[in-house]
């Protein structure tokens, strides 16, 4: 079975982002940053450095974090690297969502907040 590949948040800095962004909706996800999608055969990725740099909400039921992995904002498929933070349960959206997001409604720049994530597969 494929599984999304990145990188998943470090506890201590996830509680840190947490309430640095405090999540607009009850369904908190903040886990990882996706660097492949689901694909059969990908490689965890190496280790990286990681900031939030932005933040995208437009009121649909899912919010998202924008990161700069090792200064890059794109993923190898053109989509912005991210971290669902937050999804409304009610709105039916999930977290794969956070890509039209960004895409269809942009982001709002934060100052840089760095973080820890370690290369993983995603469950």
């Amino acid at each position: 079975m494929a599984r999304p590949v990145g990188w998943i948040l470090d506890a201590a800095d996830r509680e840190a982002l947490l309430a640095h962004f405090p999540p607009r909706y009850a369904g908190v996800v903040a886990h990882h940053v996706t660097l492949w999608g689901h694909q059969a055969k990908a490689p965890v990725p190496p280790h990286a450095s990681f900031a939030v740099i932005g933040h995208s909400d437009a009121g649909e039921g899912v919010e998202a974090l924008v990161v700069l992995v090792s200064g890059q904002l794109h993923r190898p498929d053109g989509n912005h690297f991210h971290v669902t933070w937050s999804i409304d349960p009610d709105s039916g959206k999930v977290p794969r969502d956070s890509n039209a997001l960004i895409a269809d409604h942009g982001w709002t720049e934060v100052d840089p907040v760095p973080f820890h994530a370690e290369p993983g597969y995603v469950r």
